[in-house]
């Protein structure tokens, strides 16, 4: 009961200053809603952000996800029929197609369908690049299909005596290339779908608190102020504030971190986490679209529809290879002509035409970008914006916000000193048993590290808290207190001398000193500091060893900041920094010619998130930093960002591989299907050119696929 009662008679914990001690940074919990909820406005269901997102922009404009997939699989099917019964690809592959009355009209009949629904995308998409005078992917496309339609009818009618059956080529560029489309459009759907998972885990019902009891409605009629019940084992409801009691929360689902967290009164909860262990009351601060789970959903829906330079970079690459096909069509048709054989020459052009729409072109961004987006979302990194993601591996710099990214954000006990003739063990016990009734982060910590040492606590009774002093205790019968400086003042107290010299070096590195009182007899003292991150060495060391610098930036004094960044051995540190002035020191950097990759928490952080050349968050879902940053870390380890450089670099390294094969085959292969070396016997039949565009494709295909062997695992970097 005595633990229920000090909920009420302190409904808010006092701030770590407030305790007499050295002010420890936390991370801000009470600050503005997180954006994600100020936008609820903007949010969709999940099936306007997946299936039904319309682009409205580049050469997704007006298109769907849904429209792709759909006339992908209906002109997948109906192009089965049109290559089996396509006497070039049964000559090709030495069978004869079954012949029987009207036999002959399928791959015509068929393949005109195909063209006309299944290449409606690109023919729009290619007239809208002609219009804007910007040639790209799709009058690339565009160009090829219609040549082939037009060419295979001529053949189908028998008009002009050609032998220009690309019926069933027509039908795969069409197939492939709407699936390229499709994979583009859905480069994030394994993220997306990864959330969804995790939005399935919300409870269907909650019991709400009413004037009578306790009422079960469905989570759909919970509304903001409302209060409910969480009993331990069921997850929240909704995001909303602790009232009454405190729990262990699970909070992988949001944060990916395993271990749960100690939430009391006054803390933020989040819907779908789980209270592990206890009861706890909620006052409902966000439901349904307004959830941070629902606001990161919306972020990974914006980066559907994000520009990217790799696309462009296809895009300049398919503008290349229509100029070059244009131009080899115009000299093919004209230096045939010119020796006396129109019949070859329009044979010569309409290969080269059709053959210069590589399909591998069509796939080698999207699926690069879709396997590096499904890739980081299994390892907890959400990529808002594919182009932070492409600028990852030019950054010179990786500037870490100090509180809750390299360190836990958090006070934890670091050293303990006593009197003469004392032990720190019993000392530490001491003061845990006078702090164990209170919700103070400091007495958390302290509770905790003697809990960690398995040290019994004795009994405590009559808990006092003394608000900007300490806190007071009955324990076997003595008067103990804990305390800072402030405590010592008021009780009359100096500091014993053997104490001195250890109280002094940890002021010194910023440490907040609590001194155990007993009586008017002071027993000793012990420092708490905010905890360095065990992962945050590794990932100074690993960035560093890739070429990155590593710099710090805090508001801590600067012997705190020193202190951290000559244990992390970070290269250059920023201290006493205004959260104003944060992205200031971002565009000092800048200034001195370096690629900054800002990584911090909290909301102070926004800006200079905004301001670098790539702005990642840490800990998704509960700081608006996330509305700022292109990239979303899942969970506090700061080691993921080294994932994020290894991925950037690997996936543009695959990119351009990709491109240069699929431009490079064109380079070879127009040439060959133009007969420039038809004087020495070697010709590329329509045939054999088709048929090295779909190697081609594969390759592509199979080059992308190793992006799979990129560990990117926090616990794996090196």
């Amino acid at each position: 009961m005595a633990e229920h009662n000090h909920h009420h008679s302190h409904p808010l914990p006092v701030r770590e200053a407030d305790r007499g001690g050295t002010t420890i940074p936390s991370r801000n919990v009470d600050g503005p809603e997180p954006a994600a909820h100020q936008h609820h406005n903007h949010a969709q269901g999940h099936e306007d952000r997946d299936d039904h997102a319309v682009h409205s922009h580049g050469q997704h404009a007006g298109h769907s996800t849904a429209m792709f997939k759909d006339r992908f699989w209906l002109t997948l099917a109906l192009s089965v029929p049109v290559v089996y019964f396509s006497p070039m690809f049964g000559h090709l592959l030495g069978y004869m197609p079954p012949e029987f009355p009207g036999s002959a009209w399928i791959p015509p009949v068929l393949g005109t369908v195909i063209f006309l629904y299944g290449g409606m995308p690109f023919l729009k998409g290619g007239l809208n690049e002609l219009k804007s005078r910007q040639p790209g992917m799709m009058l690339l496309i565009s160009m090829a299909i219609t040549v082939a339609f037009a060419a295979s009818w001529a053949t189908s009618l028998r008009i002009g005596n050609f032998d220009l059956d690309f019926w069933w080529e027509l039908a795969l560029l069409v197939a492939i290339m709407l699936l390229g489309h499709w994979i583009e459009m859905r480069a994030l759907g394994s993220a997306q779908g990864a959330l969804d998972a995790l939005a399935a885990l919300l409870p269907d019902e909650a019991e709400r608190i009413t004037g009578t009891g306790v009422e079960i409605v469905s989570v759909s009629e919970l509304r903001t102020g409302d209060k409910v019940l969480v009993r331990s084992g069921a997850r929240m409801p909704a995001d909303g504030t602790i009232v009454d009691g405190q729990a262990e929360v699970d909070e992988s689902m949001i944060t990916g971190e395993s271990k749960t967290v100690l939430r009391g009164v006054g803390d933020p909860v989040v819907a779908g986490t789980v209270a592990t262990d206890n009861t706890v009351r909620v006052t409902v601060t966000a439901v349904g679209d307004d959830t941070a789970l629902a606001g990161i959903q919306r972020l990974v829906a914006e980066a559907q529809a994000s520009s990217s330079k790799a696309q462009a970079l296809a895009d300049r690459a398919a503008a290349f290879l229509f100029y070059f096909a244009t131009i080899a069509g115009i000299i093919t048709f004209i230096a045939w002509t010119l020796l006396g054989s129109l019949p070859e020459a329009v044979t010569r052009t309409v290969t080269v035409l059709v053959i210069a729409c590589p399909h591998a072109l069509g796939l080698a961004i999207p699926l690069v970008i879709a396997i590096s987006t499904e890739q980081a979302a299994r390892a907890g990194v959400l990529i808002k914006n594919r182009i932070a993601l492409e600028r990852m591996r030019t950054v010179d710099v990786v500037l870490f916000d100090k509180t809750g990214t390299l360190t836990r954000g958090e006070p934890e006990v670091s050293n303990a000193a006593t009197t003469e003739g004392g032990h720190t063990d019993d000392l530490l016990a001491l003061a845990a048993a006078v702090e164990s009734d209170s919700e103070h982060p400091v007495a958390r910590a302290i509770v905790r590290a003697a809990h960690h040492k398995g040290l019994q606590l004795p009994n405590a009774e009559g808990f006092t808290s003394m608000t900007g002093r300490g806190v007071r205790a009955t324990v076997e019968g003595r008067t103990v207190q804990v305390g800072g400086p402030a405590l010592l003042r008021e009780l009359g107290l100096s500091e014993p001398e053997s104490l001195a010299a250890s109280t002094l070096e940890w002021m010194k590195r910023g440490a907040a000193v609590l001194h155990v009182i007993d009586g008017d007899r002071v027993l000793g003292a012990v420092s708490l500091e905010d905890a360095i991150r065990p992962e945050s060495r590794q990932a100074v060391a690993a960035l560093q060893s890739r070429g990155v610098k590593v710099a710090m930036i805090t508001g801590d004094a600067t012997q705190v900041a020193n202190a951290v960044g000559a244990e992390l051995n970070i290269d250059e540190v920023f201290a006493e920094v205004l959260p104003a002035d944060k992205d200031k020191k971002v565009a000092d950097l800048q200034a001195r010619g370096m690629k900054v990759a800002m990584v911090g928490d909290g909301v102070n952080d926004s800006p200079a998130l905004a301001r670098a050349e790539v702005g990642i968050a840490i800990g998704a879902g509960t700081d608006v930093a996330m509305e700022s940053a292109g990239v979303i870390l899942a969970g506090n380890d700061p080691r993921a960002v080294m994932s994020m450089v290894d991925l950037s670099r690997a996936s543009y390294a695959k990119m351009w591989q990709n491109l240069v094969w699929a431009t490079g085959y064109n380079v070879i292969a127009v040439p060959l299907a133009a007969g420039v070396l038809a004087f020495a016997g070697i010709v590329l039949s329509p045939a054999a050119g088709a048929v090295l565009m779909s190697v081609s494709t594969i390759v592509v295909a199979l080059n992308a696929q190793l992006l799979r062997r990129v560990k990117l695992n926090p616990s794996q970097v090196r």
